[in-house]
């Protein structure tokens, strides 16, 4: 800066207008220094940013608007240095006013030079940009949060494109999601992460387009990492434009979401497979509840065959007609049977099996069932588990299978059977619905048919669909397996392919336990009895039927429509030694608390159940509950028979047990002495019998060990030595034959008596088992264990 000292009047009215004119500006502190530094003018400007008045600064040196640490410093003396010696210096920085508060200036610092040369100081312009430094700060601190934010994401790729589709800038989510570094990707397309296939049907391109065009573009898909691995990718692309509107390229945002698709693609297969078991269940309830009716109509039917049977025995043609008529029976039994097995209402008598023995003595059956067109072969894996199933329904469910194969094969093919163990993990739950995981027996049936197509594999286990032609087959078969398959606990699996063969794996639960011995028990001859028996049936025809049978047999018959009726009838007081009631009957009173409160008020009576749907009111698990006993519809005027006789022998021997735990006197029995050294193991779930036969042996010198089941009476038997098993035959968790046979092969000298209310008798093979075994028929006194005993010491 120069100064103009010619001193002419002109320049002095210049120099006036000039120095008003600073003097006037309040935004800016003008003011001059002398070389050295001291302040020698002072502006408007400068007292309102400073706080000095003029005289209060006049002289003073300007280091004095500096901070203390900015004076340590020496700034000061640099900001006079660096204008003396450029002509002009720029800087920034805090000040401190008269009151000690600071703010940001703006300062230059002019070199002040006269006309002849000579250099006469400093003029120094301050300006207070407080709130532009700090707007400026809030501007920095707001972008640098955001770049931390960005780059702090791990969860997400974030990252720009420059308009033709370069990375520009990386973040800490895109490195993880992606395994590129920022060095590594930056300045490539970023068509590089999508899949060839995209790449070829060129949806980058699409991608920036559509942004460009929208604003914006989204999309899901696979998209790939640097190892060359696929992830499932939530992708926005969004325009950027800058201040003017200019598109100066894309922010892009990408999410893996992987877990989230398998997740909702394992959702929909749950929820599919929700609704198929919901389907499954209400078919199954239909089936059911059909069932029952169908049994009813079966039983009225069957009953009437029978009596009539009485009256046309000897007339050879109307003979032979009843005879069929009571085959056709037997196959609508079975018939109704199926669909009971396919609604999980059956009850079962499962047993500990091996199924690769039990599949090995089933090859010659399926040999001859399948005819000689068909290759069978069967794989048992060494070490196979044992498994708990119904036997009975076991060998059907497999027979059915291997029909249905050999169906598919047209008669000419392979069959294999196959046996093994197997582990089902999370991993294979989670991919089948409806499966637990846990150890289980594998059965196996593939064929090498014409297979099933796709879009019939959901509907093959219904009841009543088929894929054989009209007439070939009732569509029952798997339908039946799959029900027994789940009421046993287990899981099935079908597989298949048009062309090639179907395979159907079951998966059976796998048992701890040793094998049972699966024997077949001969209840005796038919016989009748005079005991007066209460039948509560809602059905008339079944009820009509039913009465004549049991006249027949000679009991005193009195009738109920419902649970209600007969509750009335038992309350009136008349002797009932049985009560007949059917399961499933109408109205507020069910067959099981009817049966209760009959118990209640007559402690004396026998309750036997049946029915052709037991509904889950009294089978649980798909075995009968505890004390339950039950005669499915439709039976025979035999099995009626048998069955009413075995029931009120058990009541009978509860009372006679009562009465053995009542009674004062001694027994009168006597056992050899010898005897008296004996141990002997009962084994009766009921626990008033077992409680009064236990009594019975005390009284003939006996203290006998006891047990409720046959798991318990095994557990007795390895802890100390045994002599004289005495076995129920009902038990509740193995038939009191199986358990005598087991615990026979393992202590050959343990001698066995056997106690039932049927008049049982051993089979030739039974025998053989069991060749000391006695019978003690139901009901027993302590002269009756006294004379079975005594023999077993003879």
């Amino acid at each position: 800066m120069t100064l103009n000292t010619s001193g002419s009047l002109g320049d002095v009215n210049s120099e006036h207008r000039y120095e008003l004119l600073v003097t006037s500006v309040s935004d800016y502190a003008i003011y001059m220094l002398d070389p050295t530094g001291h302040v020698v003018s002072w502006n408007t400007g400068a007292r309102r940013f400073k706080g000095y008045e003029k005289d209060e600064i006049l002289g003073q040196h300007f280091s004095v608007f500096y901070t203390e640490e900015d004076r340590v410093a020496g700034k000061p003396a640099l900001a006079l240095s660096t204008a003396q010696a450029d002509g002009r210096f720029e800087g920034e920085g805090w000040r401190v006013r008269k009151d000690g508060s600071r703010f940001w200036a703006s300062v230059v610092v002019d070199r002040i030079i006269d006309a002849t040369g000579t250099f006469v100081g400093f003029a120094k312009i301050t300006r207070d940009i407080t709130e532009r430094k700090a707007a400026h700060e809030a501007l920095r601190v707001s972008e640098e949060q955001f770049r931390l934010l960005v780059q702090g994401v791990t969860d997400y790729a974030i990252y720009m494109l420059s308009p033709t589709g370069e990375v520009t800038n990386w973040n800490a989510g895109a490195a993880r999601i992606k395994g590129y570094t920022d060095k590594e990707v930056i300045g490539t397309h970023f068509e590089r992460f999508y899949t060839e296939a995209d790449r070829a049907s060129g949806l980058p391109a699409r991608a920036l387009a559509a942004a460009k065009r929208d604003g914006r573009f989204e999309h899901e898909g696979w998209r790939v990492r640097k190892d060359g691995s696929t992830f499932w990718a939530h992708a926005v692309v969004d325009i950027i434009r800058d201040g003017t509107g200019r598109h100066i390229g894309f922010a892009k945002v990408t999410r893996d979401i992987t877990e989230r698709k398998h997740a909702a693609e394992a959702l929909e297969r749950a929820n599919a497979a929700l609704a198929q078991s919901q389907k499954m269940e209400a078919i199954g309830r239909l089936t059911g509840g059909v069932a029952h009716d169908f049994n009813n109509l079966l039983q009225v039917i069957s009953g009437n065959l029978q009596l009539l049977a009485q009256d046309v025995a000897g007339m050879g043609r109307p003979e032979q007609r009843v005879r069929n008529a009571l085959a056709g029976v037997t196959r609508g039994a079975k018939l109704a049977a199926q669909l009971l097995a396919f609604g999980r209402r059956q009850p079962l008598a499962p047993k500990v099996v091996n199924l690769g023995r039990f599949i090995r003595n089933l090859d010659d059956m399926f040999r001859r069932a399948l005819g000689d067109g068909i290759q069978v072969e069967t794989v048992v894996s060494g070490g196979l588990w044992n498994t708990f199933v119904d036997p009975y329904q076991v060998e059907h469910a497999i027979l059915n299978l291997a029909i249905n194969g050999r169906d598919a094969m047209q008669g000419h093919g392979r069959l294999t059977i196959e046996a093994g163990n197997a582990a089902l993990d999370d991993n294979y739950v989670r991919s089948n619905p409806g499966a637990e995981t846990g150890q289980y027996v594998m059965v196996a049936v593939t064929d090498t048919g014409s297979g099933i197509a796709p879009d019939l594999m959901e509907r093959v286990l219904e009841p009543f669909f088929t894929t054989k032609p009209e007439g070939q087959g009732t569509g029952l078969g798997l339908s039946m397996v799959y029900g027994f398959v789940k009421q046993s606990g287990g899981h099935l699996k079908l597989y298949s392919e048009v062309g090639h063969g179907t395979t159907v794996r079951i998966y059976l639960p796998r048992a701890l336990q040793e094998e049972d011995t699966v024997v077949e028990i001969d209840a005796g001859p038919v016989t009748g009895g005079s005991e007066t028996i209460l039948v509560a049936e809602d059905d008339e025809d079944v009820r009509r039927t039913v009465v004549e049978l049991l006249s027949n047999l000679g009991y005193r018959i009195l009738l109920a429509k419902d649970a209600m009726s007969a509750l009335a009838i038992i309350e009136s007081g008349v002797p009932i030694d049985l009560l007949f009631t059917d399961v499933v009957m109408p109205g507020s009173l069910s067959s099981p608390e009817l049966a209760r409160k009959a118990r209640e008020r007559l402690p004396s009576i026998g309750v036997l159940f049946t029915s052709g749907y037991t509904q889950n009111a009294i089978v649980h698990g798909g075995k009968l509950d505890p004390g339950v006993e039950l005669l499915s519809k439709p039976y025979s005027r035999e099995a009626l028979a048998r069955k009413i006789r075995h029931v009120l022998r058990n009541q009978e021997q509860r009372e006679a047990a009562a009465a053995a735990l009542s009674a004062a006197k001694p027994a009168t029995a006597h056992l050899p002495a010898a005897f008296a050294s004996q141990q002997v193991l009962l084994v009766e779930d009921d626990d008033l019998v077992r409680a009064g036969t236990i009594e019975m042996l005390n009284r003939l010198g006996i203290a006998p060990l006891q047990a409720a089941n046959g798991a318990a009476a095994m557990s007795v038997l390895e802890a100390q030595p045994v002599d004289v098993l005495i076995v129920d035959i009902g038990l509740p968790d193995i038939s009191g034959i199986d358990l005598a046979i087991n615990a026979s092969s393992r202590f050959r000298q343990l001698r066995i008596v056997v106690a039932s209310g049927y008049d049982i008798v051993l089979s030739p093979e039974q025998r053989t088992m069991l060749p000391t075994a006695r019978i003690l028929r139901k009901p027993y006194d302590a002269l009756d264990l006294s004379r079975v005993l005594g023999s077993h010491s003879d």
